[in-house]
C-alpha cells in the first residue's frame, strides 16, 4: 500500500513538472543542440544532444512513463536548459564535456583522472658539442605537450612508455640522462657498456652517427620499419665495401635487434600504424571497456575503464526516430566512451569495434577531429586477433572488478550489521578514519581518509599538520585534527542546515559540511576519550566514534573495537568481513599518514628542497651547485670545502649551506 501511494505521488509530481514545463518545451526550436535537466536543489539530472531539440525533449514530457527509471527522473525536473549548435559534432563536444565536468546522475560517465604518459624525444638546441641540450634525450612524460619537443603515443601505461625506451636503447643507443648528469661526466657510465647508450657526454659517437640513430628511432615510432631496416641494411653494406669491417659489425647487430623486435611484436602482416581496439562487456549492471592501443604498428598494450550510471542511463536511452529498435546497452557503453574519450584524447584513422556504432557519431568524430575515421565492426587476420585480445580481457577484467565489488559489499553489510548501522542504504555508508604519525616528535601528521560506495575514495583523503603541540602527544594531535575536521559540520548543524544531514556539500581542506556515518580512530580508551571530549565540546553524536584498539601481541586479527557511547567494547573475530573492512580502512589511515609524515620530515632535513632559500644562494649560484653535484642530494651530502670550490661560493657561504641542509 506504501508503495502504491509513493508511486501515485510521484506521477502526481511528474504531471506537476510537466505542465510547469510545457510551455518552455512547446517554444523549443526544431534545431540541434544540447538539452540539461535540474532538479529542485539545483542538482544536474541529466545532459543529452538532439538533432532536433523539440522533438527529443518532448517525448520525454508527452509519454507516460509510470514506474520506469525515466519517470522517476522526470519526476525530479524543475528545469530545463538548452543550447542550440550549428551541427551534431558541436552537440557532441558540448555534451561530453557537460558530462566529464558535470557528473549528471543520469548518464553513462566514464572517470578517469589519470592523463596518458607519453614518449618524450627532446629536439637539439644548440651545436656545442659538450652541451647536453645539443644531443636529444629519449624521456617519459606525462602532462601538456610542447610544440618545441616530438611526442610519440598516447601509451596505455607508464609500463609501455618505459618498454619503448628500452627498446629505443637497445637498438638506437639513444641517452637518456637528465641535462645534469650529462654535463658532468668525465667517463662513460653503465648503459654505455652494456650497449643501451652511445656515449655522446664524453665525444664516443658523432654528431652525425647520433643524428642518423635519432631520425631512425622516431621513423620507427612513426611505423616507418621497413624503410629503417632497408636504411641501416644500405650503410652497412657502404661500410664493408670500404673495408670498415667494425662499422658494418655495429649495424649488422642493430638490424638484428630491430628484426627481433619487430619479429615479438608480431606487425609484418598488417600495414595500420595508429589504431584503437575497443572492446565492450556488460553484466550485473556493471560495464568494461577495454582500450587497446596500436601506436607506428606495435601492439602497446591496453587499459580498462568502467563507466558508471549503467543501468539509469541505459533505462533513459530514447530513439530520436519513432518506432525504431532500443539501442543496446553494450552499444549505448561504447558510444558513450568513444563520445567522451575522444574529447580530450586525439582520435586515430581506424577503430575496431566489438559493437556496431552510430554512424553519425563516427561522422561527427571525424569532424571534431578534423581527421577522416572509420570503425570497424568485424576485422579479419590481425585486426581479429587484436579485438579477440581485447574482448578477453575486457571479460577477465569486468569478471575481477564484480568480484571485488561483492567482497567489498558482503564486507560493508557485515560492518553495518555489527554496528547496527542501517542497511537500507549501504551504498550510501560514509566511513572516515584517522591516525597520527610522526617520528620522535618530528614532523607531526594526521591523517583522515574516506571510505564511501563501498571503497576507498583517495580524492577525499586530507592530511592536516600538526603545530602547537608538545612533541609526541598524540592525544593533542588526535584533538586538534578532530576539532579541525569537524568544527565546521558543527557550526552547520547548530545553524539548523541540512546540507550535513544529507551529505551535501564537497570536501574542504580544513573541515567537512558532510556527515559521516561512523568516525574510526587508530588507537584505544585514550584516543576514543580524547575524541569523545572533541565531540562533546561541538555537540556532535558520541555513537559516531569507533576506536580501533589492537589486540594481545598487536597481533593483526585479535583488534578489539571501543565505542565513545559507553557501550563494552567487541571483538568481531579474526575471520570477520566485518573486521577485514576495518582493517583495510585503518591500514589506509595509517600508510597515508607515514607517506605524509616522511614527505614533511625529508623536506625539512632538505632545507625544502630549494637552495634559493638559504641567504646568498639566487638562480645563478643555485644552477652552479646543482650542474657541480647533480641534484640537491648531491649538493647535500657535498662537505664545506666541495661546496666552497663551486664558483661564486665563498667558504662563508658554503659554511650556511652546509648548516642549512643539515
Amino acid at each position: 500500500m506504501q508503495n502504491e501511494d509513493v508511486e501515485s505521488q510521484e506521477r502526481e509530481q511528474a504531471a506537476v513538472h510537466s505542465a510547469e514545463l510545457l510551455a518552455q518545451v512547446a517554444a523549443l526550436p526544431g534545431l540541434p543542440g544540447v538539452y540539461r535537466y535540474f532538479d529542485a536543489e539545483g542538482g544536474l539530472l541529466y545532459v543529452g544532444k538532439a538533432r532536433n531539440l523539440k522533438k527529443r525533449v518532448s517525448s520525454y514530457f508527452q509519454k507516460s512513463h509510470d514506474g520506469t527509471r525515466i519517470g522517476h527522473m522526470v519526476g525530479k525536473i524543475v528545469r530545463l536548459e538548452t543550447t542550440v549548435v550549428r551541427s551534431e559534432a558541436e552537440a557532441l563536444l558540448l555534451e561530453n564535456n557537460l558530462i566529464k565536468t558535470q557528473h549528471p546522475r543520469y548518464n553513462i560517465l566514464f572517470r578517469d583522472d589519470k592523463s596518458y604518459p607519453y614518449l618524450k624525444i627532446t629536439v637539439a638546441q644548440g651545436k656545442e658539442p659538450r652541451s647536453a641540450s645539443a644531443w636529444p634525450r629519449v624521456a617519459y612524460y606525462r602532462g601538456a605537450v610542447e610544440k618545441k619537443h616530438h611526442y610519440f603515443g598516447p601509451y596505455p601505461s607508464a609500463w609501455a612508455v618505459k618498454e619503448g625506451i628500452l627498446l629505443l636503447q637497445k637498438v638506437f643507443r639513444l641517452r637518456t640522462c637528465e641535462d645534469t648528469v650529462f654535463s658532468n661526466r668525465t667517463r662513460p657510465c653503465l648503459l654505455y657498456q652494456i650497449k643501451r647508450c652511445s656515449g655522446p657526454c664524453v665525444g664516443l659517437v658523432t654528431p652525425e652517427a647520433y643524428a642518423q640513430d635519432l631520425a631512425h628511432a622516431e621513423a620507427f615510432l612513426r611505423g616507418e620499419t621497413q624503410q629503417v631496416l632497408q636504411q641501416l641494411e644500405g650503410r652497412m653494406q657502404a661500410h664493408s665495401e670500404a673495408l670498415e669491417f667494425e662499422q658494418a659489425a655495429e649495424l649488422r647487430d642493430q638490424i638484428s635487434a630491430l628484426s627481433n623486435v619487430l619479429h615479438q611484436q608480431a606487425v609484418e602482416s598488417t600495414d595500420d600504424r595508429d589504431v584503437d581496439i575497443l572492446a565492450v562487456q556488460v553484466q550485473g549492471g556493471r560495464a568494461c571497456v577495454n582500450l587497446a592501443m596500436v601506436r607506428g604498428g606495435r601492439h602497446l598494450g591496453d587499459r580498462a575503464y568502467f563507466p558508471t550510471h549503467v543501468d539509469d542511463a541505459a533505462a533513459l536511452q530514447l530513439s530520436e526516430d519513432e518506432g525504431s529498435e532500443p539501442t543496446p546497452v553494450e552499444v549505448q557503453v561504447l558510444e558513450a566512451f568513444i563520445a567522451q574519450h575522444y574529447v580530450e584524447v586525439p582520435a586515430v584513422p581506424t577503430l575496431i569495434t566489438s559493437v556496431p556504432v552510430n554512424k553519425r557519431l563516427v561522422e561527427a568524430l571525424s569532424e571534431q577531429s578534423g581527421l577522416k575515421i572509420r570503425a570497424i565492426h568485424q576485422p579479419r587476420e590481425q585486426r581479429r586477433i587484436w579485438l579477440e585480445m581485447a574482448q578477453t580481457n575486457a571479460g577477465l577484467q569486468l569478471a575481477r572488478l564484480l568480484a571485488e565489488e561483492g567482497s567489498q559489499q558482503a564486507r560493508t553489510r557485515a560492518l553495518a550489521e555489527a554496528l547496527t548501522l542501517p542497511q537500507d542504504r549501504l551504498d550510501e555508508l560514509r566511513i572516515e578514519c584517522f591516525d597520527i604519525s610522526h617520528t620522535a616528535g618530528e614532523s607531526t601528521q594526521a591523517s583522515c581518509v574516506v571510505f564511501h560506495h563501498h571503497k576507498m575514495q583517495n580524492s577525499e583523503y586530507r592530511r592536516y599538520k600538526i603545530d602547537g603541540i608538545t612533541p609526541g602527544d598524540d592525544y593533542a594531535a588526535m584533538r586538534q585534527v578532530l576539532t579541525r575536521r569537524y568544527a565546521r559540520l558543527a557550526q552547520a548543524l547548530r545553524e539548523g542546515r541540512d546540507d550535513a544531514e544529507r551529505g551535501g556539500g564537497g570536501m574542504a581542506t580544513e573541515g567537512t559540511d558532510r556527515q559521516p556515518d561512523l568516525v574510526l580512530v587508530d588507537g584505544g580508551k585514550g584516543q576514543v576519550a580524547m575524541a569523545r571530549e572533541v565531540f562533546e565540546q561541538l555537540g556532535l553524536d558520541l555513537a559516531l566514534i569507533v576506536g580501533v584498539e589492537k589486540g594481545e601481541g598487536r597481533k593483526v586479527g585479535l583488534e578489539e573495537l571501543v565505542f565513545a557511547d559507553g557501550r563494552e567494547k567487541v571483538y568481531l573475530g579474526k575471520d570477520s568481513a566485518a573486521l577485514m573492512l576495518v582493517a583495510q580502512i585503518r591500514d589506509e589511515a595509517h600508510r597515508f599518514a607515514i607517506t605524509g609524515m616522511r614527505a614533511a620530515r625529508a623536506k625539512v632535513r632538505t632545507g625544502g628542497s630549494k637552495l634559493e632559500d638559504i641567504p646568498g644562494i639566487g638562480p645563478k649560484r643555485r644552477a652552479r651547485l646543482l650542474q657541480r653535484f647533480g641534484g640537491v642530494r648531491g649538493v647535500a651530502t657535498a662537505s664545506v670545502e666541495d661546496l666552497a670550490s663551486v664558483d661564486g661560493v665563498s667558504h662563508e657561504l658554503a659554511e650556511a649551506i652546509y648548516r642549512a641542509l643539515h
